[in-house]
């Protein structure tokens, strides 16, 4: 079972978020196909939590990365080309498949998660298809409640079909489940899932992650 940094365990949402912002764009039509997946389940917030959440939904710096030195930038670079290579079956659009890793790599890291653990669970719950509906009314690719646009967001639902914004959501949600478990991964994807404490979800999810680790061999 793999498990996230230990640095992801038990810190306050509001000490993990860097500022970020959510992309804006046109949402195409299109039929969403759906998604097997269960769904989280909304629960009151104390007025602290739900600012918090609210605030990393909707801080505005643009999500481009980062680096701070050269060395950091080249093993980005050889991870965005090895994971493009991974997801060129699922995303065909060599465009579309790049905005989304590297989409992916910032949100997981501002939100302190581990980017293959994200896109494991990606995998599971829409297969990287943006459309996404599951029978609980879960959307885009972490298949997001829409509740949660409402809870912390401004009331669209339909901004869960737009890439960025799905993966904001869904890792900000991920972190404050971490959060709310103390680090223990199994129980935070069972919540995340709502189906806590049970193995079924969180095994795929760990199972998938696998899939997407990354050993840099050019760094040894």
């Amino acid at each position: 079972m793999t498990m996230g940094p230990a640095a992801d365990r038990g810190l306050p949402l509001s000490r993990r978020l860097a500022l970020g912002g959510v992309a804006t764009g046109a949402l195409m039509l299109a039929l969403p196909r759906s998604a097997h997946a269960g769904a989280q389940i909304e629960e009151p917030l104390i007025d602290s939590v739900r600012n918090a959440l609210s605030a990393a939904i909707h801080s505005s710096s643009p999500p481009k990365p980062e680096f701070q030195d050269t060395a950091s930038r080249l093993a980005y670079l050889r991870w965005l080309g090895e994971m493009s290579q991974r997801l060129k079956r699922k995303v065909a659009d060599h465009q579309e498949r790049i905005e989304l890793l590297q989409t992916v790599w910032y949100e997981s890291r501002r939100a302190g998660l581990d980017v293959s653990l994200v896109l494991g669970l990606i995998q599971v719950e829409s297969n990287f298809r943006k459309w996404a509906i599951s029978s609980a009314g879960a959307r885009g690719l972490m298949q997001v409640m829409p509740f949660w646009t409402r809870v912390i967001g401004d009331g669209d639902p339909n901004q869960l079909f737009k890439m960025q914004p799905n993966l904001r959501f869904g890792c900000v949600i991920l972190r404050h489940y971490l959060d709310r478990e103390r680090g223990d991964l199994f129980l935070t994807l069972g919540r995340y899932n709502g189906s806590r404490g049970r193995a079924p979800y969180p095994d795929a999810v760990f199972s998938n992650q696998r899939l997407w680790a990354f050993q840099d061999r050019t760094a040894d």
